[in-house]
């Protein structure tokens, strides 16, 4: 078996892959069904295909078998690894090559694939659920995701233990600032206030949290099959910009079934009312109110996200002649993308202007996710392999909600507060 023998059946197989298309072309090209007789004639040509793939895996092993020697003298004995490099991936690429092999027929699965596995949770199969990702490129991986999720890299997080699908906390139940709300119902008094001290003691709630599976896929080419590191590449990018946009989603909109609970969704969110007879899409009033109904200990880190349609309304926006937006003694306190001096941050999962949710004043760090902290990665030809295309799916478990689940109403005044601020629905009204 020689190598110019492999190229020759990579060449038969790319040969009845053409002829397939082609069989596919016709049909699209005049808009019709495939027919009985031409889809017979794919079926016959994915088997080819099937069974060039099974001859080229099974010459490329044979390949890759060094010959034995015939000399007398002893091996060369190697060191021995060290325990740090131990049944380890050089890199992520190389580990997505190799769950790319497991996956190909007559495929055999690395070693290195199966130690990274947790036990007894049949992750080392890929028909199972696929192998985890190596921890190093694990921890960068959702190290990249946080970092592109605008609103993610500002949560709370709390990674759980291999063992929990979940997590409850005992949060105060706190409505009301009055006397004798404050912590759920504590009091204190003042010697001399009251002869008879009534007893109080804080009333908790339970914030749960159970994991959800986030799934992506990535179609990858032959071509790039065979670049490792260009591989790694494509894959550390998408996967990082893709979730880390759908977490934001979820954070923001999330339903709370099978995804996280958003702000916009929950009961904490505070929603200021549109001006009696308001006509524009945003006024100075709304911004003011908005800022009036944050809660006060959340001014030094809340940030307004607004749709980016919104953008001209604000630079119209004036107290007297002064703009508010842009130069410095209005609203703003920085010359540039601020309000009441927090930044004005544009985000593509803001609803679109004059909708509920197309400006929100939030501080997300009131906002908790957990993760198991591991990705699971598995690999398949079996999708679209007629188009020279892999398909890697990673799993991410991960859940997240509001700390807070009711707005609270002050010491005094009856104007309710919160973390989560939105403006009602402006437009069709």
């Amino acid at each position: 078996m020689t190598m110019k023998k492999v190229l020759e059946m990579k060449a038969k197989r790319e040969d009845a892959r053409l002829k397939a298309m082609a069989v596919l072309s016709k049909a699209e090209a005049e808009d019709r069904f495939l027919t009985d007789e031409e889809a017979k004639e794919i079926d016959n040509y994915e088997a080819e295909i099937r069974s060039w793939d099974e001859s080229i895996s099974r010459a490329e092993k044979l390949l890759a078998i060094e010959p034995e020697t015939q000399s007398e003298e002893k091996p060369e004995v190697k060191p021995s690894p060290s325990k740090g490099d131990e049944k380890r991936f050089a890199s992520f690429g190389e580990q997505l090559l190799a769950a790319y092999r497991a996956a190909a027929p007559g495929g055999k699965v690395d070693e290195r694939l199966s130690t990274r596995a947790a036990s007894g949770l049949n992750e080392t199969t890929p028909s199972d659920g696929g192998f985890l990702v190596q921890q190093d490129f694990v921890t960068e991986l959702l190290k990249r995701t946080y970092e592109t999720g605008i609103l993610a890299s500002r949560a709370k997080k709390i990674p759980i233990s291999t063992n929990a699908n979940g997590m409850k906390i005992n949060a105060v139940d706190e409505d009301s600032r009055a006397n004798g709300s404050r912590w759920g119902g504590v009091q204190t008094y003042w010697e001399g206030e009251a002869d008879e001290l009534t007893a109080s003691k804080p009333k908790f709630r339970q914030l749960e949290l159970s994991l959800k599976k986030l799934t992506g896929l990535c179609y990858a080419t032959d071509e790039l099959l065979q670049d490792a590191a260009a591989l790694e590449a494509v894959i550390r990018q998408a996967f990082a910009e893709e979730f880390g946009f759908k977490i934001d989603d979820a954070i923001l909109s999330g339903s709370g079934e099978g995804e996280p609970l958003g702000i916009l969704k929950s009961g904490a969110i505070v929603k200021v009312e549109k001006e009696t007879e308001q006509t524009d899409t945003i006024t100075v009033e709304n911004l003011i109110k908005m800022w009036n109904r944050l809660w006060s200990r959340s001014r030094g880190n809340a940030v307004w996200y607004i749709n980016q349609e919104l953008e001209p309304y604000l630079y119209t926006l004036k107290i007297g002649d002064k703009p508010v937006y842009i130069p410095a003694g209005g609203l703003s306190e920085k010359p540039y993308g601020t309000l009441f001096g927090r930044p004005v941050i544009p985000l593509e999962q803001c609803s679109a202007a004059g909708e509920e949710g197309d400006i929100i004043l939030a501080d997300i760090g009131q906002y908790l996710l957990i993760d198991k902290g591991g990705v699971k990665a598995a690999s398949s030809i079996h999708v679209r392999f007629l188009y020279d295309e892999n398909v890697f799916r990673f799993i991410y478990r991960m859940d997240g909600k509001p700390i807070w689940n009711k707005p609270l109403t002050p010491y005094k005044g009856s104007a309710t507060v919160s973390p989560f601020v939105t403006l009602a629905k402006r437009s069709g009204e």
